[in-house]
């Protein structure tokens, strides 16, 4: 039986991206994205961030990693993976996400879209990702929605 162990985030990197490479010359960029999400904590609502390790790998690791700043909203898309380890006796976990895509979101920056394997070779760039008014899809269509419709229905309505 297979399995299947995809991750998408969208989040602020927590630090500058690190290009670094291996002993048998592969790129590999690592940096750090925050997610939050929200929870009722007895009568309120709270904010729990949650950090994300990404591995990106290849000839896009050392084309996007100079603009993968401190701060930068990204969506990256990726599979997950357990980093397993012993320190001071304790046994020791962290999930890490092999990304395949990394997207930039927001306005007043450059968007880039590419995919590479998680064996580090290939590089395919997608050219400029969607403009931020596409990821408004639903929310903008509502407003549309609303604003078309309010009084069409008012007289058919049977209570």
């Amino acid at each position: 039986m297979s399995s299947l162990s995809v991750a998408v985030l969208v989040g602020r990197l927590t630090r500058d991206a690190e290009l670094k490479y291996t002993n048998s010359g592969s790129a590999i960029c690592r940096f750090s994205v925050a997610t939050s999400s929200r929870r009722k904590k007895g009568s309120e609502w709270v904010e729990e961030p949650s950090y994300w390790d990404v591995d990106l790998w290849g000839k896009q690791a050392e084309s996007l990693n100079q603009y993968l700043n401190k701060g930068k909203l990204v969506a990256v898309e990726g599979t997950m993976r357990q980093d397993r380890w012993e320190q001071d006796g304790q046994n020791r976990m962290k999930v890490v996400i092999n990304a395949n895509t990394v997207q930039f979101i927001g306005s007043g920056q450059t968007n880039y879209a590419g995919s590479a394997n998680t064996a580090g070779s290939g590089y395919q760039n997608h050219g400029q990702g969607p403009k931020p008014a596409e990821f408004q899809g639903p929310y903008q269509d509502k407003a549309q929605h609303q604003n078309q419709s309010s009084d069409d229905f008012s007289d058919d309505i049977p209570f």
